[in-house]
């Protein structure tokens, strides 16, 4: 196992239970002259370290349904300009979700949105019992270790909801552990709750790097996660924090805790786990964590043959060709991410198929129709769970936002440094890597408006510039299929706004999505969001 959080996930119920258990066990009795304890007390339990790591492992639990199915990664990539769920000869159509995905006509019953409030409050909740075990002393352990649990779990937390004030923005703050129906608050105190909860617990969290912090919330991890939540404090709050960006990413960048891979691909293998990028990771394993299934959603049936597997995967998803076009066609995170052309056997190397970038319609694509998402490698033997850890926080992301804060006030040439620093690694010749501050201000490459199957423009729709959008173009090539596209298009103003392939826009109110009907039900002090 590439993670002491994963090697422990089976003994989680023993753990959360040990105590009583251990009131309960029989007491030996023999002729042989043994030491006999008569009773074992709570008081009497001294937890080790791997006792405490297992018991905040269900904190952690959730957050692998981020690449699972129907997972944070489907709602994060499905509504955007990239990713696209066509109806096919093998179906697809599955109800019109991911069509409704697509265009922004989602309802309150729809599975995705539901899907994510529900298992980040779960993570929330199971944040919080943690929390109730330190400080009632059912965890019987040293104020230190008290103070460094509460912290983390703190921390876990504000990740959670960092989702959730994206996703819903109007959710409960939950804070213990409790029966009560909790009360809604909006998105803006949601957005002080995740920055003042970070801002308090940081100067107690690890900074330390290594194995034995892999996966978990460090000091560093914190920092990325405040980063990120000041870079959306505009659509949260109506009040820019970029200064406060700048401040959080460096606080990263000095600590030399992290540096860019050197080569692109290594973030995304299967052997990731010590990637110098890796700030958070979400980590996964085909045998005894095996959540990711979005592989099995995005390659087609024959694909087993092209990579080996043992399993067949489902082949829904592929890339819009309006994106692929945007990239410059020397740009090595192209093939480094989509699977294009010809498929090759692993066996033989004769052709399997042959992959095209049109896709006519999403009402009707044949198989082959759209490049396939290939960023994370499927090893030979590969069956529907991988073993790539998902870099959920890494540090090419604190260079990028740092640039684009020193983009929006009036730094483009220090923004231009850092993005062709970025760039360097994906591209033979330097000078084709440089970007200036000029260019990063100026409009997205990207084609915008829907398609007629010939894949010409049909509907051009908004075609005012994109102030800063070359560099949300950047955005797009560097972190293509990494579960963020949404976020990033609502704070250029993209999607919102923009026509794409059959997708046309719908309003303002679809940056936020709906509270499902069933929590609506169960929780009288909900309100749904407007729009809806």
């Amino acid at each position: 196992m590439k993670n002491i959080l994963n090697k422990v996930n089976s003994l989680i119920p023993k753990i959360l239970t040990l105590l009583a258990s251990l009131l309960l066990l029989p007491i030996a009795c023999t002729d042989l002259e043994e030491e006999v304890f008569s009773e074992v007390t709570e008081s009497s339990f001294v937890p080790s370290e791997s006792d405490i790591i297992s018991v905040m492992a269900s904190a952690y639990t959730p957050m692998r349904f981020v690449m699972g199915w129907q997972g944070y990664f489907d709602l994060q990539e499905e509504p955007g300009d990239m990713f696209v769920t066509p109806t096919r000869p093998n179906g697809w159509d599955d109800g019109g979700t991911y069509k409704r995905m697509h265009f922004h006509e989602w309802t309150e019953t729809q599975w995705q949105p539901r899907n994510t409030w529900i298992t980040c409050f779960n993570g929330i909740n199971s944040a919080n019992r943690v929390i109730l075990q330190v400080e009632s002393g059912e965890l019987p352990v040293s104020e230190e270790q008290a103070s460094a649990i509460i912290s983390e779990m703190r921390a876990l937390r504000a990740l959670y909801y960092s989702m959730l004030v994206d996703t819903h923005g109007n959710v409960p703050i939950i804070a213990s552990y409790s029966d009560e129906l909790p009360v809604q608050s909006p998105r803006a105190e949601v957005y002080n709750f995740i920055v003042s909860e970070l801002t308090e617990v940081i100067p107690n969290l690890t900074e330390v790097v290594d194995q034995s912090t892999y996966g978990r919330m460090t000091k560093w991890a914190a920092y990325h996660v405040l980063a990120r939540v000041y870079l959306n404090a505009e659509v949260y709050t109506g009040t820019a924090q970029w200064g406060n960006v700048i401040d959080a990413c460096d606080e990263i960048i000095s600590s030399g805790a992290f540096e860019l891979s050197s080569n692109y691909s290594d973030i995304f293998s299967t052997e990731n786990q010590g990637n110098p990028e890796m700030v958070f990771a979400i980590p996964y394993d085909q045998i005894f964590a095996g959540d990711w299934s979005a592989h099995m959603k995005m390659l087609l049936p024959d694909h087993r043959l092209v990579f080996d597997m043992q399993a067949q995967p489902w082949g829904g998803s592929s890339c819009n060709p309006q994106f692929i076009d945007s990239y410059n066609a020397n740009d090595k995170r192209l093939a480094d991410t989509w699977l294009m052309g010809d498929q090759l056997n692993a066996s033989d190397g004769s052709v399997v198929m042959t992959l095209r970038k049109e896709m006519p319609s999403i009402y009707d694509c044949d198989f082959t129709d759209g490049f396939r998402c290939g960023k994370y490698e499927i090893e030979s033997g590969a069956t529907g769970g991988l073993s790539v850890d998902f870099p959920f926080l890494r540090y090419t992301d604190v260079l990028m936002m740092k640039a684009e804060a020193l983009l929006r006030t009036n730094r483009a040439d220090e923004a231009a440094t850092i993005v062709t620093q970025v760039r360097l690694r994906s591209f033979e010749d330097p000078a084709e890597a440089t970007v200036t501050g000029t260019e990063l201000e100026g409009d997205t490459t990207v084609e915008y408006g829907t398609l007629a199957e010939d894949g010409t423009i049909d509907e051009p729709g908004d075609q005012s510039a994109v102030p800063y959008g070359r560099f949300l173009d950047e955005l797009g090539w560097e972190f293509a299929a990494e579960a963020r596209r949404r976020s990033d298009m609502i704070r250029f103003g993209v999607y919102q706004t923009k026509n794409w392939y059959n997708h046309t826009p719908q309003g303002e109110h679809t940056i936020l999505f709906p509270i499902g009907l069933e929590e609506l039900n169960t929780n009288t002090n909900l309100s749904q969001n407007p729009g809806y």
